[in-house]
């Protein structure tokens, strides 16, 4: 053999670089059936694809794995995007698998996501929207499968845990063509016929495509239009539909949603019981309060020796009478003294007791003349003296010359 030997690696590495350098293979969509999926510790994902004919290793690592929105299995068909490239160390090609969806209803994921933020951002799940539920529902609308297992768990666990709640059955496709707008309709009747105080619609566990008619726009329109609240009950746990973004209250399972909508009578009986303990307490210890309060009035001298009792008030009103009257006169005493004082204060005042020592008052049209300067000849004055008035008339103003 003249031609040169290269190793193993040496092989496995140059066709690694023709798979690199291929780029119909840097991103390939391939669609197969898992098997031997395996989940490494890591978070790393090895499994199988596989068709009637062939098979090819396939790798998801952790990060690419952490944004899947459904947990892989063996079995299921799915629609893989990724690149192929040769393991150096096995010699082994296979896929390396970038993003994974389940093969046949990727279309109602994709509808799923879209339909969600469309509504999202139409203000369809806004917590500030939701309704309050009713604490003790009298009516409760199942819009619902009339056959299925669920309709039949609800009604059970509504019976045993508030009996006294009527419960309307309202039956509805909930799968297939059509369902979506039974559901919507049966939503608007009730509404509109006021038939129920809360409503739970919803079926039990299915696929995807057997839960879609509650992710369909015009149930979650009906729902965020009802203004009875709504319970939405879809499925299992794991389930989560449009339905139970825009109703009130999400519930994981139909079950669940009958627990919800009503309290255990047990418990409410407990508390029943509870509340009567603490009023009749509360009853007793008012009724003891109320009969000391009684005891310590009988025993006082008004009961005991009635007679007593009144002839001791009329001493201490005849006695208050005396100060009354006491008090009254030297009020009035005081005031007496006040008007003599005052009155001979103003006597002392009056022009008159000045007219009785041999004086007199002349006034004119403006009053009392207190100066000549306010007098001129013709004027008529008014002369007041102590036992009468004389209206003269002025022949002649004399002025006193004053004192330099």
């Amino acid at each position: 053999m003249a031609q040169k030997a290269i190793t193993v690696t040496q092989l496995n590495e140059y066709l690694k670089n023709l798979f690199a350098a291929d780029r119909s293979l840097a991103n390939v969509c391939v669609t197969g059936e898992i098997s031997n999926f395996k989940r490494h510790t890591s978070g790393h994902l090895y499994f199988t694809l596989k068709d009637e004919n062939a098979v090819v290793s396939a790798v998801m690592f952790r990060t690419d794995a952490a944004r899947l929105r459904f947990r892989p299995e063996s079995g299921m068909k799915v629609l893989v995007l990724g690149r192929v490239s040769i393991y150096p160390k096995s010699g082994q090609y296979q896929i390396y698998v970038s993003a994974m969806q389940p093969d046949g209803i990727g279309s109602l994921y994709m509808a799923f996501e879209q339909l969600k933020e469309r509504l999202y951002k139409r203000g369809l799940f806004d917590p500030d929207t939701k309704q309050q539920l009713p604490r003790y529902p009298d009516r409760i609308a199942l819009i619902t499968s009339p056959t299925g297992a669920a309709v039949r768990d609800m009604i059970r666990i509504l019976r045993q845990r508030w009996p006294l709640c009527r419960v309307l059955v309202c039956p509805v496709k909930v799968q297939g063509e059509g369902a979506a707008g039974e559901v919507a309709s049966m939503i608007d009747y009730v509404n509109e016929h006021d038939l129920a105080d809360l409503i739970i619609t919803g079926r039990g566990g299915g696929s995807l495509e057997d839960l879609w008619a509650f992710n369909e726009e015009i149930v979650a329109l009906s729902i965020y239009n009802s203004r009875i609240p709504v319970i939405s009950a879809v499925g299992h746990e794991p389930d989560v539909t449009i339905s139970d973004y825009v109703a009130d209250r999400r519930a994981s399972t139909p079950s669940n949603a009958a627990e919800i909508a009503v309290c255990d009578r047990r418990e409410v009986e407990s508390w029943l019981r509870g509340a009567a303990y603490t009023l009749e307490q509360a009853l007793r210890g008012r009724i003891q309060t109320h009969r000391r309060r009684l005891e310590a009035i009988a025993e006082k001298p008004v009961m005991t020796s009635p007679y007593e009792y009144f002839n001791e008030r009329r001493m201490t009103l005849a006695l208050l009478e005396q100060r009354a009257a006491a008090a009254q006169s030297r009020i009035l005493d005081r005031h007496r003294r006040r008007y003599l004082h005052a009155a001979a204060s103003l006597e002392a005042l009056s022009p008159l007791k000045v007219l009785s020592r041999g004086y007199s008052m002349v006034t004119g049209e403006t009053g009392v003349i207190k100066s000549v300067e306010e007098l001129h000849r013709g004027d008529l004055v008014t002369i007041t003296m102590r036992d009468g008035e004389s209206t003269c008339t002025v022949e002649q103003v004399i002025r006193k010359e004053r004192k330099k």
